[in-house]
């Protein structure tokens, strides 16, 4: 497999990487609010949402609103947002879960379930089990999603109230 050449210029939807929202795509889909999601974060660039099958309750899927498949793939543009946004649920993950940490972590190609870019945010706190890659999964309680998003929308609108890049959800 050849690598694709990375061109820093090419931001664009013409760079020859598909960009456009794609109707197979799950994330595409929440992003178009067309699949529902507990959104914790969303601005023009990106939106967080929780993971339906969480390695620990409160794990939040990060994907930027552009088709995007892979890491390399990314647009410069898109570099700033995405990460300022992982930088802050990073943060923002313990506060609102009293836990003590974060596990960050992006698949490319291997192990990426949804061919949509995303960056897993997953409160961590020690003790917890998680041992190396392998990734236990739970279930939410009903209602128990919502509650775990709304903490976490709650904190994450206090932290960035009148901010410029504030994240809206």
């Amino acid at each position: 497999m050849t690598p694709r050449r990375l061109d820093p210029d090419a931001n664009s939807a013409s760079d020859g990487v598909g960009r456009e929202a794609r109707s197979d795509c799950a994330f595409c889909r929440i992003v178009a609010e067309e699949e529902s999601a507990e959104i914790v974060l969303a601005n023009e660039a990106v939106v967080g949402f929780l993971d339906r099958r969480p390695v620990f309750k409160g794990h939040v899927l990060l994907v930027p609103r552009e088709h995007v498949e892979t890491l390399p793939e990314l647009p410069d543009r898109l570099i700033d947002p995405l990460f300022g946004a992982a930088r802050l649920l990073a943060a923002a993950l313990p506060a609102a879960y009293q836990a003590q940490g974060t596990f960050v972590a992006m698949n490319n190609v291997v192990s990426q379930s949804v061919k949509h870019l995303h960056i897993h945010v997953v409160p961590r706190t020690k003790g917890d089990g998680l041992r190396g890659f392998f990734w236990p999964r739970t279930t939410y309680a009903p209602g128990e999603m919502r509650e775990y998003a709304d903490r976490l929308r709650s904190l994450l609108a206090d932290e960035s109230a009148g901010r410029d890049d504030a994240p809206v959800a």
